[in-house]
């Protein structure tokens, strides 16, 4: 498995799957699906000077629609993105 260390304040996210049905069981299109706003934290860089980072790897975060860039590592894809584009985390 390849492994990547994010560097400064960047994070690596795998994002929590879109829903395949609707609750009553309506099963939903790949064109029609939402982009996935929460993900957890894979790895985390070391941040940057006088700027500790708050996310640490295994963390439930929620996340802007547009943000980070999606790159794929052994088949699965994730999210690379600055801390700052993380909106909050999950308790």
């Amino acid at each position: 498995m390849s492994t990547l260390q994010p560097l400064a304040d960047r994070v690596l996210i795998e994002p929590t799957p879109a829903e395949e049905k609707t609750a009553s069981g309506i099963i939903i299109p790949d064109t029609a699906k939402e982009k996935p706003l929460r993900g957890t934290v894979v790895a985390v860089g070391n941040g940057k000077k006088d700027e500790p980072m708050t996310v640490k790897k295994g963390d439930s975060v929620l996340y802007g629609q547009y943000s980070g860039t999606e790159i794929k590592l052994d088949g699965t894809t994730y999210l690379i993105m600055k801390e700052a584009d993380i909106y909050g985390i999950f308790n």
